[in-house]
Order: structure tokens, then C-alpha cells, then sequence
């Protein structure tokens, strides 16, 4: 039988980070005071922690620390860009892990957030229980290329010439600078219009046919215009992240437990980076999956996660009473 999410809860306890430089990190703790560490690591970056985040994690063994980071969900202000870059949201989950008292905690996140559980594990090995990741990004240019320029775009012809025909022919030579100068524009009407065909072409890629551009009509939610903000920020700055940076500090990784995991029909980030990190890392445990894409929804892909964590927390849980 496949595993499920387990049941919705409640935070027992929530409040938010004061970063000194103008941004305040909202995170809420959830689960067993008592139980595991383990941090939720949303993707994006901008988007949020959503309440099924929670549920990936058996509330009696876990203690579910979940982190907005800087400008999106629930951190103040909203898609604040100044002092907004992955060395801040690196020291964000320090400062926060510090504040609880925490010694080590598990690493769980997809996507972009897969791409924080990794650089945070490469420089804070000594304070990361083990990692579980899905659908990695590993943010090299190949990987931004993909989507914005040559590669998800001979999959989805007709969406990426909707994306496309959004800016002017001479734009198209810089799909993201057009979108990231129209996403920041003060002109309202603009903005909505950039987020919708942001998130369309977005959707297209991660649904295929599934998706229905219909959904997006209307009036566009301010978080959605700041999520859009802080993708193109980061990917315009090449997500602060050196050249190959992830897997050429791969070593540091080495004697943390690691689960990699990675649907066969994510064409947002295609299942080659999760391959090459498992190729580097001989004892992770590298599953993929045949039917599922980038989303961590749909049976299989919450069977694997789930699984992924309750067996986290059997072997290290084990592994702390015979130290004890």
C-alpha cells in the first residue's frame, strides 16, 4: 500500500526571524518538540511553505521547522529584493537553527529547495543530519538555459511562442531581462500581465496537458507578482551560485545520509541533474520515478517522500540510541 500524507496540523509555535537588514523570515515549528529536526525547504525561490508541507513528516517523531524565505509567503516585506540572495537565505536557516537550539537537522526540500538543502549541507556538514531531495536544480547554466532558452521550448512549441510573443522580436534575444525589467515596473497592468504569462509558460512546463492557461485569467495575487519578482532576480544573477558550485563541493556530502529523488516526467528540471549528483554520491540512494513530474503531488511521488522520511527517521533514530 502506498504511503500518505499524514493527517493536517498545526504549528505549536510560529514567529519570525529579525534579520537586521530590513527583511523578518516567518517560520513556524510544528510536530514533536522533542522528535528529529527537520527543515522544509520550499522551491521557486519566492514561492512559500504551503500547510501540506507539513504532512510529509510523522508528527510524532518529527520536529517540522518550515521557513518563507526572505520576500516571499508570509516574510516581511513582500518581494523585497535588496539583501535578497542565497548566501542571506543560507544564513537565514543558521541563524534560525541557532535560535531554536538545534544541533543537526534533516534537509528536505525540492527543487530550488533542493538547491539550499545541498549548499547548505556542502558548508554546514557538521550541523545536517542527512538530506532528502526532489527533482534537483543545480543551478548551472545549462539548467537556466533549459528553461529559458533552448530546451523545454522544443517540448512546448505553442507555450513558449506565448511566452514569447508577450515582448518585442528584438526582447527575444533576452527572454528573462525583459521579464524581470516588465515584473518590476511601476505600472500595475504590467506587472499582471508579465506574471500571468510567467507563470503560463511556468505551468505549461511542469503540467504539460494538464495545464489550462484559463486559471490564470483574472486578477493576479500580489504574492504571485512577488514570486515572479524573485525568480527573475535570482535567475538574472545567475542564482548567486558559481558555475557547477554544487557538485564540484559534493565531497563535503559524503558521509551524510542522502536520498535523491526524481520524477522521469519533470521537464522543469529534468531527471540529468539528479543522476549526475547520484553519480557522485555512491551511497546515496537515488529513486526515480516513472510516472511522476516536477510537483511533489500524485500518489507515487508522495509514497516515495513520505517513505523517504519515515525511514530517515528509523535508521537515525537507531543510530542516536546506540550512541546514547
Amino acid at each position: 500500500m502506498k504511503k500518505q500524507l499524514y493527517p493536517a496540523i498545526e504549528p505549536f509555535a510560529s514567529g519570525y526571524l529579525e534579520t537586521g537588514d530590513g527583511h523578518q523570515v516567518y517560520f513556524e515549528q510544528v510536530g514533536s518538540p522533542n522528535g528529529i529536526p527537520v527543515v522544509f525547504l520550499h522551491g521557486g525561490p519566492g514561492s512559500s511553505c504551503k500547510d501540506h508541507h507539513r504532512c510529509f513528516f510523522n508528527p510524532e517523531k518529527y520536529h517540522i521547522i518550515l521557513i518563507d524565505q526572505r520576500g516571499a509567503g508570509r516574510s516581511t516585506p513582500l518581494a523585497k529584493l535588496r539583501h535578497n540572495t542565497t548566501n542571506h537565505l543560507l544564513q537565514d536557516m543558521e541563524a534560525i537553527r541557532q535560535q531554536l537550539a538545534i544541533d543537526k537537522w534533516l534537509l528536505f526540500g525540492g527543487s530550488w529547495g533542493a538547491t539550499l538543502a545541498l549548499l547548505y549541507a556542502e558548508t554546514y556538514a557538521n550541523r545536517t543530519a542527512g538530506l532528502i531531495v526532489r527533482g534537483t536544480f543545480l543551478a548551472r547554466e545549462k539548467d537556466a538555459d533549459w528553461l529559458l532558452k533552448d530546451g523545454a521550448s522544443r517540448l512546448f512549441p505553442e507555450a513558449w511562442q506565448r511566452f514569447n510573443q508577450h515582448i518585442s522580436t528584438n526582447e527575444r534575444k533576452d527572454t528573462l531581462a525583459a521579464y524581470h525589467l516588465r515584473l518590476n515596473i511601476d505600472d500595475d497592468e504590467v506587472r499582471q500581465d508579465a506574471t500571468r504569462e510567467w507563470d503560463a509558460w511556468g505551468g505549461a512546463v511542469v503540467l504539460g496537458e494538464d495545464f489550462d492557461a484559463i486559471e490564470l485569467e483574472g486578477d493576479v495575487p500580489e504574492t504571485a507578482i512577488a514570486q515572479a519578482q524573485i525568480e527573475t532576480h535570482y535567475a538574472k544573477n545567475k542564482y548567486f551560485i558559481e558555475e557547477n558550485q554544487l557538485l564540484a563541493n559534493v565531497a563535503h556530502l559524503q558521509n551524510l545520509p542522502c536520498t535523491i529523488i526524481h520524477g522521469k516526467q519533470d521537464f522543469m528540471c529534468p531527471i540529468e541533474s539528479s543522476f549526475a549528483l547520484s553519480q557522485l554520491l555512491p551511497d546515496a540512494s537515488f529513486i526515480p520515478l516513472a510516472n511522476s513530474n516536477h510537483l511533489a503531488h500524485g500518489d507515487e511521488m508522495v509514497d516515495a517522500l513520505v517513505n523517504a522520511a519515515d525511514v530517515f527517521a528509523e535508521e537515525y533514530g537507531a543510530l542516536l540510541s546506540k550512541q546514547q
